[in-house]
């Protein structure tokens, strides 16, 4: 526990820990949304905010984050207007997005390609007290959302026109949760890298259905894969010297296949437990829609 005397691994493992938390929980809907490439593109925009907060020796974490939200509103006006030439538009934002960061730093006074490295990949050295305080802030807005606004969220990820019938505003509710998504790249950024936090925000999601039998169950397994893989690569990194981005992601496909392995057995014996108990009890796919056996199934 050597690392814990200093004080940039504390605050490394403080930022590791918040990125665990919020990476699962924004992906479980984009994953319900089918939308769960959508991280990498907002990551894309993020390197824009990068080399603007370099060149306008603005905070790189907050310009990043304000450039990211834009970026994610205008991925959804898209995806609403854009029915014919949709997937060009996101193209363009995409790598217009790369090529803005990659310019911007090289513009600026104190800027450089390394600079850029460190948020493209992580970094555990670089993550200052003002990042943390930055994280922090926004970890909270995530953490309150997802949690917060969990049941009208997971209406909209599951059906948007029956969400919309029943009277919740499906536009504002998506709009949140692709803003939400942004704020978590760039929480994410200085600990995973922008070019590696979808991966944080889907694998942990997939590892969990493998197991989870209801909704609620397969966010806390998703959260609780998320924080052990992040913790487990930023130590790691620390120890072997290796990039804590790369570490963490491949750590997260690990436990996807460990529980992918564990997953067949597991559903076979709750087949022969659901079999025994036939006889006192309805099967849950039984259950009338709506009523509160169905509410306790989906478990939200």
């Amino acid at each position: 526990m050597d690392f814990l005397d200093y004080a940039f691994m504390q605050r490394a493992l403080l930022a590791a820990v918040l990125v665990g938390i919020t990476a699962p929980a924004v992906g479980i809907y984009l994953v319900q949304r089918r939308q769960a490439l959508m991280g990498d593109g907002i990551g894309h925009v993020a390197m824009t905010g990068v080399g603007l907060g370099f060149l306008l020796t603005w905070s790189p974490v907050w310009m990043a984050t304000l450039v990211s939200v834009l970026g994610a509103i205008l991925m959804e006006l898209i995806r609403w207007y854009g029915k014919t030439r949709g997937d060009l538009a996101l193209a363009m934002l995409f790598y217009g997005g790369m090529a803005g960061g990659v310019m911007f730093i090289n513009l600026a006074p104190t800027g450089s390609n390394a600079n850029l490295t460190s948020y493209l990949f992580g970094s555990l050295s670089t993550v200052s007290e003002s990042d943390v305080t930055a994280i922090c802030v926004l970890a909270a807005f995530v953490v309150l959302v997802t949690l917060g606004l969990r049941r009208q969220l997971f209406a909209v990820s599951q059906d948007e026109e029956f969400a919309r019938v029943t009277g919740l505003p499906v536009r504002a509710l998506n709009l949140l949760t692709a803003v939400t998504a942004a704020v978590t790249v760039t929480v994410a950024m200085r600990v995973v890298g922008l070019l590696l936090v979808s991966a944080l925000m889907v694998v942990p999601v997939a590892a969990a259905q493998q197991i989870g039998r209801s909704f609620a169950a397969t966010f806390a397994i998703a959260v609780a894969i998320g924080v052990s893989v992040t913790i487990g690569g930023t130590v790691t990194s620390y120890y072997q010297d290796v990039p804590p981005g790369a570490t963490i992601v491949l750590l997260t496909i690990g436990a996807f296949i460990v529980l992918t392995a564990l997953a067949a057995p597991l559903a076979r014996r709750r087949a022969r437990s659901a079999a025994a108990a036939n006889g006192t009890a309805d099967p849950a796919e039984c259950a009338i829609p709506g009523s509160r056996a169905a509410a306790d199934e989906v478990g939200v």
